[in-house]
């Protein structure tokens, strides 16, 4: 029989570039592959839904699922993480020393549902106590360019939050000083973010954390979340009518993270024969902070749908079932 025709679209990183230069293809599948920013490709995707297959916004898989879209059915498949909430940067000149002092500032922020925000707010309400009610909200997107504009996004009503005007952006406000707090800055190269400031040599601004990597260490002991931003979707009418596909497509997936993992277990095993590296700490090696699948992280993906409900994007506590493709809760 021969093999199904689709196209994908994704971004390139270590665990999807053996994807990317066709190292590994799925079975039974001939695709054609475009790599892309992930602020254009969700908007494309969301918008126009070019692609049978999609890296996507797990923020906007939830709230698009929410609200009724049945485009998509979710594939486990977890290429991007991040301690996102250790970015934030801050105005040196607005008493902005620890998370409590964001209180009464504004923030901008790309897009307030964006799954970088959405992991941010929760940090700093479950483990600082600032709500998204504490701050003043100024989103860069405008509705017609915005990932929610596809969502069905709506500011929840008791949140405070404008839009950016055309002529200004995240980067021009900060160093203005028109904003006090970026909560995540993307600096333009896309069809959807405007601003182009080099806003880490401004001498004005700072990370709110100073040692991300201590900060990032803290919260996943306290929380034991290595947040998740991008999963994969396949179109449903794809997946319903080729219903192999979402296997074979994971399979493929994880055998691409997996080669990457290899390397990497390789170099370390080196790094140990040299003594580089203590020997204790071999255990490390079997260790996949980029875990695939539904069982190996449901906790994690059960509180990103009770994050989602909590600050108002979704009307609902999505059920895992609603989001991923039956075979996939089995993983």
């Amino acid at each position: 029989m021969a093999n199904i025709q689709l196209s994908l679209i994704c971004s390139d990183n270590d665990r999807t570039r053996p994807i990317i230069d066709g190292t590994v293809v799925p079975d039974g599948v001939d695709w054609t592959v475009t790599v892309a920013h992930p602020s254009e490709m969700f908007w494309r995707q969301l918008h126009h839904a070019e692609f049978d297959v999609s890296e996507m916004s797990m923020s906007s898989l939830l709230m698009a699922t929410a609200h009724g879209d049945t485009r998509w059915s979710g594939l486990p498949i977890f290429t991007s993480r991040r301690f996102f909430h250790t970015g934030i940067l801050v105005r040196t000149d607005r008493g902005i020393e620890q998370p409590g002092d964001l209180k009464g500032k504004k923030v901008g922020v790309p897009e307030y549902q964006m799954t970088a925000a959405l992991w941010t707010r929760a940090a700093l309400h479950h483990v600082y106590g600032v709500t998204a009610q504490d701050m003043d909200w100024y989103m860069e997107r405008n509705p017609e360019m915005s990932h929610g504009g596809a969502t069905g996004f709506e500011p929840p009503s008791d949140v405070r939050l404008q839009y950016i005007p055309p002529e200004k952006n995240i980067g021009t406000m900060m160093q203005s000083g028109e904003l006090d707090a970026a909560l995540l800055y993307i600096p333009g190269g896309n069809l959807v973010d405007r601003s182009t400031a080099d806003l880490i040599r401004d001498p004005n601004v700072r990370r709110l954390f100073p040692d991300q990597r201590a900060e990032g260490i803290a919260y996943y002991q306290k929380t034991g979340f290595y947040p998740i931003n991008h999963g994969m979707v396949v179109k449903r009418e794809v997946y319903e009518k080729h219903p192999w596909v979402a296997l074979n497509i994971f399979n493929a997936f994880a055998k691409a993270k997996d080669m990457v993992n290899e390397r990497a277990r390789a170099l370390g095993e080196v790094y140990f024969d040299l003594g580089a590296i203590p020997s204790e700490h071999r255990k490390v090696l079997s260790m996949d902070p980029f875990a695939y699948g539904v069982m190996s992280n449901r906790k994690i993906l059960e509180n990103i749908a009770q994050f989602s409900h909590e600050q108002g994007l979704t009307p609902r506590v999505l059920g895992l079932e609603e989001i991923f493709v039956a075979p996939a809760l089995e993983i």
